[in-house]
């Protein structure tokens, strides 16, 4: 009886002392587990539970179930017509494999190094070989847009300058479809590391700092072009209208006066013959007449008279009553 209370107190302390040595570990909801003995994984645990391992002898390494996020630093890059630009990526991935993870990268900020090499890369290989349209446009919408702003009111005068003011080639593939190529090119490496790459987005493109200011100036001359052209064709509508209405005026002036004269002319004709009708009945009394209107005009300016012997002043000095 003594040797099995000694047996049961033996196993009691074994117990307690292996308990207080921590066999048991948790795996929480969103975490997979790696265990590794002497360096070698001897399990992988993916469920979430309270898990026991070898005290002193198993490693526990935890990983995450979740979604992680990669964010790169903003690379300069040329496209293929050798316009530099800063393009700054992001992806989300998560570890699929936590056996092959461990072996082949080992922790999540390796991983992150790793996928910095990677991503960037293809980022850089597929910017080189696309367009800079290519680059930062998703579709061809824009064109439609051009053609309403050009079409839109379907006036000569406007159409005639704004045809050519904009020229913007369609793209064929559109920066969502170079996002997936990077992403089906990054995902055929990323597998051996136990990752999975749920998609990259390019998040922002703009000109390098060099450039900025340059293509301001390219942006401020095509505008001042446009501008020019707009003026230009202001001023061309402006002297037309001024000439077409010179040359209403000059017509309307000539219409008038032609118009004046005529009636003048009958006018002049008309008192013409009311004169020679009423003259004509008694020439004397006409002759008397114009001497007076004569004499009334010169009479006055006459300063001196020094003989009135001329038959100009025989109605001054004729005693005859003229009847």
């Amino acid at each position: 009886m003594k040797k099995v209370v000694i047996v049961a107190v033996v196993i009691g302390l074994a117990l307690i002392i292996f308990l207080l040595l921590g066999p048991f570990y948790t795996v929480q909801e969103g975490e997979q587990a790696v265990v590794t003995r002497f360096g070698r994984i001897v399990s992988v645990e993916v469920d979430a539970g309270l898990k026991i391992k070898v005290p002193f002898v198993d490693t526990v390494t935890k990983y995450s179930k979740k979604i992680i996020s990669w964010d790169g630093a903003a690379q300069l890059i040329p496209t293929l017509e050798k316009k530099f630009v800063f393009v700054d990526t992001t992806a989300r991935w998560k570890i699929i494999d936590p056996r092959l993870f461990y072996e082949s990268v080992g922790s999540i900020n390796q991983a992150q190094s790793r996928l910095d090499d990677i991503i960037d890369g293809e980022v850089r290989t597929i910017i080189t070989k696309n367009n800079f349209a290519e680059v930062v446009r998703n579709s061809n919408d824009i064109l439609d847009y051009v053609q309403v702003e050009q079409g839109i009111s379907g006036e000569e005068e406007v159409s005639s300058v704004t045809s050519d003011a904009v020229s913007i080639d369609p793209i064929m593939i559109g920066r969502k479809e170079l996002s997936s190529r990077m992403l089906q090119n990054v995902r055929r490496t990323t597998p051996q590391f136990g990752i999975d790459v749920i998609d990259i987005v390019i998040r922002q493109i703009k000109y390098s700092d060099e450039l900025t200011v340059a293509v301001h100036a390219r942006m401020i001359k095509e505008r001042n072009k446009e501008a020019e052209k707009y003026r230009s064709e202001g001023f061309g509508e402006k002297d037309f209208w001024l000439g077409k209405m010179q040359r209403e005026l000059e017509s309307i002036q000539s219409t008038a006066y032609k118009e004046a004269e005529q009636i003048k002319g009958t006018a002049d004709a008309t008192a013409a013959r009311i004169y020679n009708d009423a003259y004509g009945r008694d020439p004397e009394f006409y002759e008397f007449w114009k001497a007076i209107e004569s004499y009334r005009k010169l009479m006055p300016k006459f300063r001196k008279t020094l003989s009135t012997d001329a038959d100009y002043f025989d109605y001054l000095y004729d005693q005859t009553p003229v009847r």
